[in-house]
């Protein structure tokens, strides 16, 4: 079933390069851009635009979808990604600790003293 545009969680968004991105807020779709799942929980009609009509410069058509790839082959890339994170992470977590003292000094330092 193709992304369902009438759900309220559905959002599309355009960007300067031309590229547009079609999307469940919720992250209810894992085929997001190309299909919802049949059975979706979360589907509730968009109420606003009932009797709307859209022009042709609201949707564009959606790129083919790619060949499927095997549950495999996407595990493996979230933990590669997971990976690169967990690299990343102890040292953004010191940078942020860092950024909180010097804080904290600049706040002791403008406090007034009793």
């Amino acid at each position: 079933m193709p992304m369902r545009e009438e759900c309220k969680h559905f959002q599309s968004r355009t960007y300067a390069s031309g590229e547009v991105a079609r999307f469940c807020v919720l992250g209810a779709a894992p085929d997001q851009p190309w299909a919802c799942p049949a059975d979706c929980v979360t589907y509730e009609r968009r109420l606003a635009d009932v009797g709307w009509t859209h022009g042709t410069l609201v949707s564009r058509p959606v790129e083919p979808i790619p060949e499927r790839s095997s549950s495999d082959e996407r595990r493996s890339v979230l933990e590669e990604a997971d990976g690169i994170i967990e690299q990343v992470a102890p040292q953004l977590n010191e940078e942020r600790r860092r950024d909180l003292e010097r804080g904290s000094r600049n706040w002791r330092f403008w406090r007034r003293r009793s």
